[in-house]
């Protein structure tokens, strides 16, 4: 784990924070790895029932990799390798059986944004600026797992926008695209906001809030013929599910135990 992401668990709610506040928490390689250990490192019915994703301080959640990283590029495989390592970290956030909810202020472009759109749950600041510049700035691309996130999320015409015109999205503008489902007035109510919608969480059925993500996942990418059979036998077959029916008629509170 190294130094510039950190992790901790409180009441249940794990807490992920990028934290190169003097670099507007522009991720580094080793930052991907951590965030890829974390989230893999998380099991069902565990310590930790819901994820927090947040940048240290207020002026970025995470603005994209750290750009120096990219001097060394001089071969083809080099991109492929880096968008594939993107993609193994992105999936292992996507696939973290625990509902993760991305608490944005300020900046969240680039791979900062990717991270976001991979989270369950957005929500932000009024100062949150949301895309990828990069057709005026760097000159790379997006791939095409990531443009289908974007898309899914809201739609091919405001993804041409923040990639081909470099759009970066207001909080606004983010809210009625329904890309965040809340906008707070600042970091300090995001980050209380965010707890918030956390704790409520730990309170769920762990097993379907795994299902329900991994379904969405799979309708995504596959399409609604997408294979369920795994999910709905899990589900069903679980001890959550029988306490669940019993809890249900005494009237009383379930108890999850993720299993």
């Amino acid at each position: 784990m190294t130094k510039d992401l950190l992790y901790e668990v409180r009441d249940s709610v794990g807490h992920i924070t990028f934290n190169r506040p003097g670099s507007r928490n522009a991720l580094t390689f080793e930052m991907y790895e951590s965030l890829s250990e974390v989230s893999k490192g998380i099991r069902i019915g565990g310590e930790v029932r819901a994820l927090v994703l947040a940048g240290a301080e207020d002026s970025a959640f995470a603005a994209g990799t750290d750009i120096s990283q990219f001097r060394s590029f001089s071969e083809p495989q080099h991109a492929l390798d880096y968008e594939a390592t993107m993609e193994r970290v992105l999936q292992d956030l996507e696939t973290c059986p625990v509902p993760t909810i991305a608490a944005i202020t300020g900046a969240c472009t680039g791979a900062g944004a990717a991270i976001a759109a991979a989270c369950d749950l957005r929500i932000c600041d009024s100062t949150m600026k949301f895309g990828f510049p990069i057709a005026r700035t760097l000159g790379n691309c997006l791939s095409v797992r990531n443009m289908n996130r974007l898309t899914a999320l809201v739609g091919q015409g405001l993804v041409a926008e923040m990639t081909i015109f470099s759009r970066l999205l207001s909080a606004k503008t983010a809210l009625d695209a329904n890309l965040v489902s809340e906008v707070l007035p600042d970091g300090a109510a995001v980050r209380a906001r965010a707890q918030e919608l956390a704790q409520k969480l730990t309170t769920h059925a762990p097993m379907t809030m795994r299902a329900a993500k991994e379904a969405l996942r799979r309708l995504r990418n596959e399409g609604p013929g997408a294979d369920d059979s795994d999910l709905i036998s899990e589900c069903y077959m679980s001890e959550d599910f029988r306490m669940g029916i019993e809890s249900f008629l005494a009237k009383r509170k379930p108890v999850w135990k993720g299993r």
